[in-house]
């Protein structure tokens, strides 16, 4: 049975696509099923051949890498699709972690960490370099955050569940619950996106809709 990760690439540079493909498909467990130069395109490929994963980038030369991946997700709600960007304005980023993207990578990023989000978000989770976790972190700590969540938020960004933020912190896992619910809340008017308040927290900074094992406030309350 074959178990590979069955990638889609969507960008406009040639050059950038090939070097892609050859990164994902020199992994033993992953392969590069077909790629597009646009978001109609892509729309199309995605459609043809439904990849585990999607590399997306955000600026295309029709659609906009958002655009599609809301065109995507509105037909297929389960697609799991990582923007891929030189671009790291906080804007941006909320902007395609509340149309649902399950990772948002860097093009500066090393191969092995642009493979290893692959895995991740394959395997469920979601993912945020840390330097844009951080990033989301400050805007947010500008938006009626006490410091203690401010703190709380910073070590979810690092990838710290509940407990060790307790740990680090010196207060109650049930304490670190509260900081996160209220941090829900304060996001919740922008985004159908919710995080778990129970298990939150993965490295570079994993989250995902609903509940599911290791989020991060950093990018799911977005």
């Amino acid at each position: 049975m074959n178990t590979r990760i069955r990638v889609l690439s969507v960008d406009d540079h040639p050059l950038l696509r090939e070097g892609i493909a050859m990164i994902i498909n020199s992994q033993a467990d992953m392969t590069m099923v077909s790629q597009a130069a646009g978001g109609s395109e892509a729309i199309q490929k995605y459609r043809e051949h439904k990849p585990d994963v999607t590399l997306m980038d955000l600026r295309l030369p029709d659609l906009s890498g958002i655009d599609a991946m809301i065109a995507i997700r509105a037909e297929f709600p389960d697609a799991r699709i990582i923007m891929l960007t030189t671009f790291e304005g906080d804007v941006e980023i909320q902007r395609a972690l509340e149309a649902g993207a399950r990772g948002y990578l860097l093009k500066n990023m090393p191969p092995g960490e642009i493979v290893q989000a692959i895995r991740q978000v394959h395997a469920g989770k979601k993912r945020v370099p840390p330097e844009v976790a951080s990033q989301l972190a400050e805007h947010m700590a500008s938006e009626s955050l006490t410091a203690r969540e401010v703190d709380v938020l910073k070590q979810l960004a690092g990838g710290n569940r509940n407990r060790d933020i307790g740990e680090l912190l010196g207060i109650s896992e049930e304490t670190v619950k509260v900081h996160v619910k209220h941090l829900m809340e304060s996001w919740a008017p922008r985004t159908a996106l919710r995080p778990s308040p129970s298990r939150c927290g993965v490295g570079s900074s994993s989250f995902s809709r609903g509940a599911a094992d290791r989020e991060s406030v950093s990018s799911s309350l977005v």
